[in-house]
């Protein structure tokens, strides 16, 4: 992290990317999100941790498409990644880097996945990991973090609380801090999501790209990979419009977003049933909100009722089971197509973040 507070953020050499790399040759490579090697911060492979993470399914989505009114939808499925969520993506790069680095001790605080995703990373690595989260997390986060011998600690409150916990201890007992964008390589793991939507649609941009934004680094990641392949000249089109989704009962950077206001404020008295968008203080804020605006795109906050009722929509719709953070990104869609911010002849990708499955409370809501 920066000594004025603020985030830091990896740099590439992209001439000198572009001259060692091709997308035909990334074609060869293994599917995952390992492929974009050059794109990523571990300079040497013997130290990537890797569980296959990546390279998920853009699977066409038809019948959403139909009835949304658009051209075409693709719901970028992160369920099948390693841990069942998109936060293998951030653990893996994260953890693969303090291991180059010879960093032994690593501490975060979670809304749950991520958690989850950084113990198992780190058990695979040899690495302690401190995980706190709070106590009303869904019991799977808290069954992994214990499964892969992290270090858990249950807190009474949000994610805020949690991460003073951490704060507390990288100052008492000198863990390396891992919370979000505290470090500058869990969003280029997360940026492999825009490298990897980009190919999959034959290094085309689709014209918006929803995303479900808690502490926004996927946001922020898929930016910065569209920005870094235009520059390298690998992709067609414009810039893909990044649409921000939050639940209405957390929604800073949609506050933010809608008052013009550079930055997200703490939300306060923050809930929703998508305990990955319940981050009430996103210290990438202003990050999401420059992605946001740069790409002429928009931010919507949808409510719990919205997000159940398009977890059965997605579920019937395109046979996968959606987190509901994931859903929220059809519940916006929705809302977003009747007020004209998504056109016709539009096409979309949605972010599914996760497997519905680690949310079996969620799904009892929905189907009884």
């Amino acid at each position: 992290m920066c000594e004025c507070g603020g985030p830091l953020l990896v740099d590439y050499d992209l001439g000198a990317v572009g001259s060692a790399v091709s997308p035909d040759e990334i074609a060869g490579r293994q599917a995952s999100m390992w492929r974009y090697g050059e794109l990523l911060p571990v300079a040497d492979r013997s130290n990537v941790v890797t569980l296959g993470e990546g390279f998920t399914p853009l699977l066409p989505a038809p019948t959403l498409a139909a009835k949304l009114g658009v051209r075409a939808v693709w719901v970028k499925d992160e369920g099948l990644n390693p841990t069942g969520t998109f936060k293998a993506r951030g653990a893996a790069c994260g953890v693969s880097r303090a291991r180059e680095l010879g960093i032994n001790e690593v501490a975060l605080p979670t809304a749950g996945n991520a958690g989850g995703a950084w113990a198992c990373y780190g058990s695979a690595a040899g690495l302690k990991v401190h995980v706190t989260m709070p106590s009303d997390a869904p019991e799977a986060n808290r069954v992994e973090c214990r499964a892969y011998g992290a270090d858990l600690m249950l807190v009474e409150g949000l994610i805020t609380e949690a991460a003073r916990v951490v704060t507390e201890g990288v100052e008492r007992d000198g863990w390396f801090d891992c919370s979000t964008l505290k470090e500058p390589y869990r969003v280029e793991g997360k940026k492999t999501l825009g490298l990897e939507i980009a190919e999959q649609l034959g290094w085309q941009a689709p014209d918006a790209i929803v995303y479900p934004a808690g502490g926004g680094v996927g946001a922020i990641g898929i930016h910065r990979a569209f920005r870094q392949l235009r520059e390298l000249g690998w992709v067609r089109g414009g810039s893909p419009r990044l649409i921000v989704i939050q639940a209405a009962g957390c929604a800073p950077i949609v506050r933010a977003f809608e008052n013009g206001h550079e930055t997200s404020e703490p939300w306060a008295d923050a809930h929703t049933i998508a305990t990955g968008l319940n981050v009430p203080a996103p210290l990438g804020g202003a990050l999401v909100l420059q992605a946001v605006r740069e790409t002429g795109g928009t931010a919507v906050a949808v409510d719990d009722d919205q997000i159940l009722e398009a977890v059965a929509r997605m579920a019937s719709d395109t046979s996968i089971l959606p987190a509901p953070e994931g859903a929220a990104t059809l519940a916006g869609a929705s809302l977003l197509r009747e007020r004209g911010d998504l056109d016709p002849d539009d096409r979309v990708v949605l972010i599914n973040t996760g497997t519905g499955t680690k949310y079996p409370d969620v799904l009892k809501r929905v189907f009884g």
